[in-house]
């Protein structure tokens, strides 16, 4: 095998390897941008959307059983219709005991149509399929409740114990003030949930529902950013910083931890991408009680005291916005990946201590990453997509793996990792008669020679 670990780029090398097929149903099959695998490794999940843009209209979600190929539905919705209310981007906990996906409000119509500020986590127990559990509560009927929201939460991702789930969130009350022509922007940011059951005012199970979670925004954000700066004015594409937090330069452990991407206004009045952290303190459910913000017509929930907001970035071209992606930290919590441009304007992959410091650049390709990113399990290897291909850099001397051939079938979403380390699974679409269909493949990986 030859491989150059040089700054002009990895080569291409083929590992031995051969993509599995895993679905052929005549529908879609969207994997989510990570956490797909049960934790045994013998299940994924996935949604039935055909087109990742399409979550509105798609109402079911699907575990395939990897050891008999057989599919289950496990989730549907009701009055499904092209404007909702829609189910997707589904990932099972660390316990392997729940499916966890993103829903729009059950009322949706061509009146009221799916939406950012109109959706919401749904949980669905594998003991007991098609019995929806709201996760987080929703209440939109000033004065708001504390521990609920007042619009929609998505891209829900589980921390490393199983225990909490950050998400990004727009807000409905800002969002129709702004409409009316009130000086408010509603603006994207981040929050995570925590157990503690909400109970909202006469909900009525739609519109306004209790849940299962209580929920609190994490990121500061203001309407119009100082330039020059650190003030956020858009927070989004977070990750946990590793499965247990990360080690801090003073030697204490920091449990708890959420990186994510914010707009920020440089000196110059440009709009740029960088990454902050912020550091929650391990009391935040004690806090959030003795604390309550549940927001005003004018103005969103505040971050509750003791959550410490910093940025760790500070680059010259700042993070990449295409393509799309999430943070994503080694589990061990001592790195922070990110897409970013190289001098060259190709699309790499970067490094960078949840403490800061030095940008570390992880790939040398040739042609840009065109996809999220995953970390193995181990946290030594990444997993992504470049040129129609799926690769696998090692992060200790950046040796690149080409997995799959590029081939005219088109390759979508991200590469995600079984829990163990030994395969990926990816999304593929497939020609079949008049067809174009959304398929999981897999590769199966041995590493214990390279």
């Amino acid at each position: 095998m030859k491989v150059n670990t040089g700054e002009s780029g990895p080569m291409r090398d083929t590992h031995d390897s051969k993509e599995i097929q895993l679905t052929t149903g005549r529908s879609g099959h969207c994997l989510n941008s990570t956490q797909c695998f049960s934790p045994d490794g013998k299940m994924i999940v996935y949604d039935g959307r055909n087109d990742d843009s399409l979550l509105a209209a798609n109402g079911e979600v699907y575990l395939l059983d990897l050891t008999t190929g057989q599919e289950k539905l496990i989730y549907r919705t009701e009055h499904q219709s092209a404007f909702g209310p829609g189910a997707g981007a589904a990932t099972f906990s660390p316990d392997g005991t729940m499916v966890l996906f993103l829903g729009g409000i059950q009322n949706c119509n061509k009146e009221r149509p799916y939406s950012f500020t109109r959706r919401t986590g749904i949980g669905v127990e594998l003991k007991r399929p098609m019995i929806p559990v709201w996760m987080d509560a929703r209440d939109i009927t000033p004065p708001f409740t504390p521990g609920a929201l007042r619009g929609g939460t998505h891209a829900h991702t589980w921390s490393g114990d199983g225990k909490w789930i950050s998400f990004t969130y727009n807000d409905h009350i800002l969002a129709e003030a702004s409409a009316r022509g009130e000086q408010v922007t509603d603006t994207r940011t981040v929050g995570i949930m925590f157990p503690g059951k909400v109970k909202v005012k006469n909900a009525d199970g739609v519109e306004e529902k209790d849940g299962r979670m209580h929920a609190v925004l994490v990121s500061r954000v203001v309407q119009c950013p100082k330039p020059g700066s650190d003030e956020v004015a858009k927070a989004f594409d977070e990750c946990w910083i590793g499965l247990n937090g990360y080690k801090k330069t003073d030697g204490d452990w920091q449990k708890r931890a959420i990186a994510f991407q914010g707009h920020l206004v440089d000196k110059d009045g440009k709009l740029k991408t960088e990454i902050f952290v912020a550091d929650i303190p391990e009391n935040l459910p004690e806090l959030a009680v003795r604390f309550p913000s549940a927001g005003t017509p004018s103005t969103l929930p505040e971050v509750p005291p003791g959550i410490v907001q910093r940025r760790i970035s500070f680059s010259e071209k700042g993070v990449s916005s295409i393509p799309r992606h999430w943070l994503r930290s080694v589990p061990d919590g001592s790195l922070i990946g990110f897409l970013a441009e190289d001098e060259q304007g190709i699309v790499q992959l970067w490094g960078i201590s949840p403490n800061g410091g030095r940008l570390r650049q992880l790939t040398f390709l040739s042609t840009s990453i065109s996809s999220p990113f995953n970390f193995s399990p181990d946290g030594k290897w990444v997993a992504y997509m470049s040129d129609e291909r799926v690769f696998i850099t090692q992060l200790s001397d950046a040796k690149t793996l080409e997995l799959t051939k590029k081939r005219k079938e088109k390759l979508a979403g991200a590469v995600v990792w079984s829990p163990q380390g030994d395969a990926v699974i990816y999304n593929r679409y497939t020609s079949e008669g008049d067809d174009v269909l959304l398929q999981v493949f897999m590769v199966k990986i041995e590493l214990k020679n390279e």
